[in-house]
C-alpha cells in the first residue's frame, strides 16, 4: 500500500504538479487549500508527511505547524518557502518542521528530500533497541528518549540525529556523513541544517553537568561519555 503525503498550500497550480510527481513517485495524495482544511481533514486522514506552505493567508505554515506540535501530532513536516530568509528557515525547523525545500525547487530533490524524511520516521532493525550515553538513553523499541529517567521529547529528525551520534558515540561524524544519514542529501550542499539540529540537541541535552555533544571544527560532530562514566 502506498503512502499517503497532504499537499496543504493555497496555489491550485502548484497543488496540482506536486499531486502528479507524488503520484508518480507511488504515493498516494490528499490535498487542503489552507492550514483550516488541513487540520479538517486530519481528522479522517493519516499522513505519512505533510508537505505544508509558509506563505498562506489565514494561516500560514508557521501557525499550522504549532498547532500540530501543540496537540502532539509528530507526523513529519516538510515545509515549503519562497522566502531566502534564513530566520524563516531556522523558525520553521525550531517549531517542528523536519526540512525544508526553497522555491522554485527539483522535483528531483523534494521527492529525495520527502523520502529522506520517511526513511528516517521509521526503525531501522540494524540500530540496538536500547542505546545510552551518559544520562542519555534511546529505547527504539518504544520510540522514547530519556535524560536521567525524564523523557524527553524529539522531533523525528532530532531523534535520528540523536540515535546516529549515540549509536557511534565517540567517533567524529562528518557534516556530509550526518547529512546523507539523516537527510538523505547525498549532493555537495552549503546546509547548514546539521548545525541548527545539533544546537536543537544541545539545548535538550546539555544539562546537570552533561556537554557531551561535541563540534570538531572543520570535521563534524561526536557525542562522548562523561569522564566519570568512563
Amino acid at each position: 500500500m502506498s503512502e499517503l503525503i497532504m499537499i496543504v498550500d493555497d496555489e491550485p497550480g502548484l497543488r496540482a504538479l506536486l499531486r502528479d510527481t507524488l503520484g508518480l513517485a507511488g504515493f498516494e495524495v490528499v490535498e487542503a487549500f489552507d492550514g483550516m482544511h488541513a487540520l479538517t481533514l486530519l481528522r479522517t486522514n493519516k499522513p505519512a508527511l505533510i508537505v505544508i506552505d509558509i506563505n498562506m493567508p489565514l494561516m500560514d505554515g508557521f501557525e499550522l505547524v504549532e498547532r500540530l506540535r501543540n496537540a502532539n501530532d509528530l507526523t513529519p513536516v516538510l515545509m515549503l518557502t519562497a522566502r531566502g530568509d534564513k530566520s524563516d528557515i531556522a523558525r520553521g525547523l525550531k517549531i517542528g518542521a523536519d526540512d525544508y525545500v526553497i522555491k522554485p525547487f527539483g522535483i528531483e530533490e523534494l521527492i529525495l528530500r520527502i523520502k529522506a524524511i520517511l526513511r528516517r520516521s521509521y526503525k531501522s532493525p540494524s540500530i540496538p533497541a536500547i542505546l545510552r550515553c551518559g544520562p542519555i538513553e534511546i529505547d527504539d523499541d518504544q520510540h522514547v528518549v530519556s535524560f536521567n529517567g525524564d523523557r524527553v521529547e524529539l522531533s523525528p529528525t532530532e531523534y535520528r540525529l540523536l540515535q546516529i551520534l549515540v549509536e557511534k558515540k565517540g567517533r567524529v561524524l562528518t557534516k556530509k556523513y550526518l547529512l546523507e544519514e539523516v537527510w538523505g542529501i547525498t549532493f555537495e550542499s552549503e546546509s547548514t541544517v546539521t548545525d541548527t539540529y545539533i544546537s536543537y540537541l544541545r539545548k535538550k541535552f546539555h544539562r546537570d553537568g552533561f556537554d557531551g555533544i561535541k563540534t570538531i571544527r572543520g570535521v563534524g560532530f561526536q557525542i562522548q561519555e562523561p569522564k566519570h562514566s568512563e
